[in-house]
């Protein structure tokens, strides 16, 4: 296992698309990036299920920060890497859950 600081949970369980299967692509494309950037330490796990599915799209959490993002397509996983994973940036319109607070509501977001 490399050394990491932080560590990244996806859920790729049947409810989040359609029997998974988007979701696991999409586990596969922040395996991709994160690869794409050696320089970070970080440490993904898929996950069957986190229980969240009003999210309507996968979860990705990041820890130590404890944020939760709804990840509807590639492009999300992107800007959750390149804004938070590389600059250090949450991006805020993508969390609907955080550690401590609990939901975070948003504009664009549904009520979970």
């Amino acid at each position: 296992m490399r050394t990491h600081n932080r560590h990244v949970l996806m859920c790729t369980g049947p409810r989040c698309t359609e029997d998974g299967v988007l979701a696991e692509a999409m586990f596969a494309v922040l395996g991709e990036q994160i690869d794409a950037r050696p320089e970070l330490r970080v440490k993904r796990t898929r996950t069957h299920c986190m229980v969240a599915c009003k999210a309507q799209a996968p979860v990705v959490v990041v820890y130590p920060e404890g944020v939760w993002y709804r990840c509807e397509d590639a492009a999300a996983i992107e800007r959750v890497v390149v804004e938070h994973l590389e600059h250090g940036r949450e991006v805020t319109d993508l969390i609907f859950h955080r550690l401590g607070s609990g939901d975070v509501l948003t504009e664009d977001a549904p009520d979970v």
